[in-house]
């Protein structure tokens, strides 16, 4: 919509997903007199939200685009989710909608046929708009329309059913406002996807790339801009900016603007490219250089020059920015691992739902975050502000300390030589017996230190570390006027919360937990936190959360009950290095384990278990997804790469292939493997490079 509209209004619109409670006053805050016209997206998960979002945009057009089943369980039926939806309307002149979903069509009709124009489509009746044919040939669509007795048509340059619904949408839309149809024409066919995810990639010389490609537009800046500054961690922050095209300001305005931002979120180099943005270098406050092309940049482009440097790179789609990031980009294994920010957010927000607001949130980020990436899903973390940072041992929060994460970290296995080290950076040991206790009040004496954080750790069942029934009384005693220590909390951990037949046995080590604690508590004087609850727990027994909760697995996507509320957040994918054709009788790969009993199409793929897939895996066992077909391995998988059977596939080479994601799950790989989700996880070897997206 705002794609075909801006050429001929000023418009203000919603900075891409921003429909929430918050996100829509922070859209309409952005409005000013210039603006024509405003693009507001609203969305709601519960009853009762949409009166709030209805006051603050008051729409004079609304556009009902989808029913769905998102937030679905929140609402007793269909009906009553729709039923919510639609109170956005009634302050609403017309209603657009399809009227193919019988239950939306009958609602709109119900409520508002009387007072308001209502504005269908469809593709099975007669309507507003009836659609006639629609041709797709892979890549574009061409669709046949009649309106008020006339014939339209529009070309697509995508096919996806999606796509289709909302260009569909967006083109009664514009009828209603009056566009002619060579100007619906025009703005249908150049359509550009929506950019939805902003990429960190490793550069070169310890550079942090942020991608932003072809996306120019001014209103979302500001967003990529913020994503700088959470992941500065002290590098020097760069732009590299294109011309921004078809903003509805006028060019010196424009660019003021744009130079206002780049000051106010503290940017501390400009690289332009483009002859209107070169034409007012003298606008930006900011070190800058200017360039007319790309290609005039990338002639004079030393990737030495970038060192320890945040680059953005932001450009519209005519300047190809693409091969900027490939030239700053470090070069590195083709296999790689994404990991999706967005769904990480979003798991955590889950989670958070199911807890009280006062109860703090401890994340699990050892072992290297569960194979993610240490620093980047810190800084997630801390930006998002968890309580606690909890990591197995002192050197991987020596290395969070470094990379300038400030938020608490708890070390879970400390280690006696380790203990000045963790002192030197802030770090809280967990204390599991008397020995280490005393250990660590060792070398307290020694720093003169005095009231140290320390985390008691009780065995409630486990049989791992910590302290027993017995050891309590000594323990309270050895503490109570020691003044060398802080008990900053108490905590136990499950056995087995994630498995029903257990839960009698959960129940009683909550039971223990509770009633050893409260001995320990009601020896101080001061506040200490209690928590047992891990990532299952917080689903099953969010009754026992006390005053802190551990999040572990279920940050990364994988829940023991409710896997359908949370969203995949890691996909290891590869591509295909070359295809040939193997004769029938031949054998694939080491030891001559993968005999063919066809003539087969052999793909080979540079992933192996050196990088974490698993050579368990070998011989027809294990499974990858090319072009969203299963092809299985054949014969042993080797240390850097393996081959699959691509016979009945249509696949070339270069073409990706998913180990696991969002289409193959990481458990479907951990069930073959006889094994956890976390071991899968955590084996992704630290050679295959981690690229964090934003959506």
């Amino acid at each position: 919509m705002y794609q075909v509209l801006n050429p001929f209004f000023r418009i203000v619109r919603s900075p891409k997903s921003y429909n929430s409670q918050v996100g829509v006053p922070i859209s309409v805050w952005q409005m000013s007199q210039e603006d024509k016209l405003g693009i507001f997206e609203a969305g709601i998960s519960m009853p009762d939200e949409m009166n709030s979002l209805q006051s603050i945009i008051q729409p004079t057009i609304g556009v009902f685009t989808h029913l769905g089943s998102a937030h679905r369980e929140n609402f007793k039926s269909s009906r009553s989710l729709l039923l919510e939806k639609l109170k956005l309307f009634k302050s609403c002149d017309c209603i657009v909608y399809c009227s193919d979903d019988t239950l939306v069509d009958q609602e709109i009709v119900y409520q508002y046929e009387e007072e308001k124009e209502l504005l269908s489509w469809s593709k099975t009746q007669r309507a507003s708009l009836q659609i006639l044919s629609e041709i797709g040939d892979g890549k574009n669509t061409e669709i046949k329309a009649l309106y008020k007795e006339k014939k339209k048509e529009i070309h697509l340059p995508f096919c996806d059913v999606a796509s289709i619904e909302n260009a569909i949408h967006c083109w009664l839309c514009l009828l209603h406002l009056g566009l002619s149809d060579k100007q619906i024409f025009e703005g249908m066919k150049d359509l550009q996807a929506v950019a939805m995810r902003l990429e960190l990639k490793e550069g070169q010389n310890n550079c942090l790339l942020i991608n932003d490609f072809y996306n120019s537009d001014f209103g979302s800046l500001s967003i990529a801009l913020d994503l700088v500054n959470q992941h500065a961690k002290g590098r020097k922050k760069i732009i590299i900016l294109s011309d921004i095209f078809q903003s509805g300001f006028k060019i010196q305005d424009l660019y003021t603007q744009v130079s206002e931002l780049l000051a106010l979120k503290k940017i501390d180099k400009l690289i332009g490219i483009g002859n209107d943005i070169s034409s007012l270098s003298k606008s930006f406050q900011c070190e800058s250089i200017f360039y007319p092309t790309t290609e005039a940049f990338l002639k004079t482009i030393d990737s030495n020059v970038f060192n320890n440097e945040i680059i953005l790179i932001r450009g519209a789609r005519d300047f190809r920015f693409e091969r900027i990031s490939s030239a700053l980009q470090y070069k590195a294994h083709r296999t790689i691992l994404e990991v999706n920010m967005t769904a990480m957010v979003h798991n955590l927000n889950y989670f958070r739902s199911l807890l009280k607001p006062q109860t703090k949130l401890m994340v699990m980020v050892k072992a290297f975050s569960y194979g993610s990436g240490s620093s980047e899903i810190a800084n997630l973390l801390q930006y998002h502000r968890v309580d606690y940072l909890a990591v197995a041992i002192a050197d991987e929060g020596v290395e969070l300390r470094t990379d300038g994460i400030s938020t608490p970290i708890v070390v879970m296995n400390p280690e006696l030589h380790s203990f000045e080290t963790m002192i030197e950076y802030h770090l809280e040991p967990e204390i599991y017996n008397l020995s280490v206790l005393k250990s660590f009040e060792t070398v307290l004496k020694k720093s003169g230190l005095k009231n140290y954080p320390i985390h008691i750790k009780l065995d409630t069942g486990m049989y791992r570390m910590g302290f027993c029934d017995s050891e309590l009384n000594e323990l309270i005693e050895y503490l109570r006027d020691n003044s060398h220590f802080y008990i900053r909390s108490v905590f136990s951990h499950l056995a087995g919360s994630d498995e029903e037949i257990h839960d009698a046995y959960t129940k009683s080590q909550i039971e223990k937990f509770e009633d050893w604690s409260n001995q320990i508590r009601s020896a101080f004087t001061y506040n200490i936190d209690r928590h047992i609850l891990n990532t299952a727990g917080i689903e099953r027994f969010s009754k026992a959360q006390f005053e802190m909760v551990r999040l572990g697995i279920g940050l990364y996507g994988v829940s023991a009950t409710k896997q359908d509320q949370l969203m995949n957040v890691s996909t290891l994918k590869t591509t295909i290095s070359q295809i040939k054709w193997v004769e029938s009788g031949q054998t694939v790969g080491y030891n001559r384990k993968g005999k063919l009993n066809k003539k087969s199409r052999i793909g080979i793929i540079p992933i192996g278990y050196a990088d974490g897939f698993d050579r368990r895996l070998s011989n027809g066992i294990g499974e990858v997804l090319v072009n969203g077909n299963i092809a299985s391995v054949v014969g042993n998988i080797c240390m850097d790469m393996c081959m699959i059977d691509l016979t009945n596939i249509k696949a070339e080479e270069g073409d990706a292939v998913i180990i696991f994601g969002d289409d193959y799950s990481l458990t479907k790989i951990a069930e073959k493997l006889d094994t956890i989700p976390y071991e899968v996880l955590t084996t992704v070897s630290r050679r295959v490079k981690r690229i964090y997206f934003q959506e």
